[in-house]
């Protein structure tokens, strides 16, 4: 029970209640189980009081100083508590749900156990706070701060991290199930065991978190930053369905459509048969260049996938032309006025004996100097040189694609051979 005097005192208003505790510093003021229920009590200080199972039910608290104050099992549903000071406070047990605590400072606060279901966090500051087994479904903790805060087991469900900071917070075996993780900050963050299922990751940083053992089924992933992260055993099956896992979240959703959508298949599929790579600058005046040999592919069932040099290449160029070469039943490569052209071959031909060359060159052209260590490779084949875009039209069918495709399937049976070599062996 309170002290009657105490709640006496508060009775008076807020300006002689902390004048009170501003003339008496060392009296513990004990307000507990008292009945503040929509109390209007902005700027009161209850820094160190004991407001143990106190109903604060929709009470007016904004800019309270509640540091260090005792806060067990206290009532606080819909209570204003935005930018109040609750550093070191004890919230074990709490009740703050669709409490407004933005902009409220909860410092190394003990919230575990502690209701914020749909509760306004706003740019909150949890540093440090224990959050253990807390009810956070919900809440809007856009742009909070839960650096080094413990979240072991917390309920996250629905709740809305856009932009906040949970670096080096320990989330193992909280339930983040269709969460909002957008722009999310969990550099070095322990979330092992934690339920990330149907959440949404855009450009979230993972840098160095541990991502062991989590579920991740229906994850949407975007642009995420995974340095250092140490991803493993993480599960995209739903719940009750025979446990498939994948050592890498970026995949993740990717793996799964793949072995449950038929049309997803075939799309694999499709690329991997029938995308030809075409590379080469093709200005203006060489467009019907580009128009031709994309026609005549989609003749034979092909389907073009252009890249063209105008601009100058740099590293992501590399990867990308890397990438869609990879993908790619082979490449037509037209070197005519693309020196650029060389350095994405380099990156392509040596370490893929599977993906076909085809260079073209018109005829008044030289090759370009370092095109001998390209062409050295089996699959690289000889160059076709064309006189004008009427020969190379004329030609285009029955030479250019008919013998890179008779080497793709030659490459292709070879590969085929050894694998059934070595699976006798």
């Amino acid at each position: 029970m309170s002290n009657p005097e105490h709640l006496a005192k508060l009775k008076e208003g807020v300006e002689a209640w902390n004048e009170w505790r501003n003339s008496n510093p060392s009296i513990k003021s004990d307000l507990s189980e008292a009945d503040l229920s929509d109390a209007k009590l902005i700027g009161a200080d209850f820094h160190e009081a004991n407001l143990i199972s106190a109903n604060l039910i929709s009470a007016s608290l904004r800019k309270v100083d509640l540091q260090k104050a005792q806060l067990q099992d206290a009532s606080l549903q819909g209570a204003d508590l935005s930018g109040a000071n609750l550093g070191y406070a004890n919230l074990l047990d709490a009740n703050l749900l669709e409490a407004n605590l933005d902009h409220a400072c909860l410092v190394a606060a003990c919230v575990a156990r502690a209701n914020l279901s749909r509760a306004n966090l706003v740019e909150a500051n949890f540093t440090h706070a224990d959050l253990r087994g807390a009810n956070l479904s919900g809440a809007n903790l856009d742009e909070a701060n839960l650096d080094h805060a413990c979240l072991v087991a917390a309920y996250l469900q629905k709740a809305n991290l856009r932009g906040a900071s949970v670096a080096g917070a320990n989330l193992v075996k909280s339930i983040v199930r269709g969460a909002n993780l957008a722009d999310t900050n969990f550099v070095e963050a322990d979330l092992s065991e934690a339920n990330l299922s149907e959440a949404v990751l855009v450009r979230t940083n993972l840098e160095r978190s541990v991502l062991t053992a989590c579920s991740v089924y229906g994850i949407s992933v975007w642009d995420v930053r995974l340095d250092g992260s140490i991803q493993s055993n993480l599960v995209i099956t739903p719940p009750h369905d025979s446990v498939i896992q994948v050592d890498n979240l970026e995949v993740a959703q990717f793996v799964y459509l793949l072995l449950n959508n038929a049309k997803i298949r075939h799309v694999i599929d499709t690329i991997t048969s029938k995308v030809v790579l075409i590379l080469g600058r093709f200005t203006p005046e060489r467009k019907v260049v580009l128009d031709a040999i994309r026609e005549e592919l989609r003749k034979h069932d092909y389907l073009p996938v252009l890249f063209d040099f105008e601009k100058p290449s740099s590293q992501t160029t590399v990867e990308t032309v890397s990438t869609l070469a990879h993908m790619a039943r082979f490449v037509i490569a037209d070197l005519t006025d693309a020196k650029s052209i060389l350095q994405e071959l380099q990156a392509i031909v040596p370490d893929s004996p599977s993906v076909v060359v085809r260079p073209l060159l018109l005829a008044s052209q030289e090759e370009p100097g370092m095109f001998d260590f390209i062409r050295r490779y089996p699959w690289v084949l000889d160059t076709h040189r064309y006189t004008d875009q009427k020969m190379l039209l004329e030609e285009l069918g029955e030479v250019v694609i008919a013998a890179a495709e008779a080497k793709a399937k030659e490459l292709r049976q070879k590969s085929e051979a050894l694998n059934k070599s070595s699976a006798r062996l």
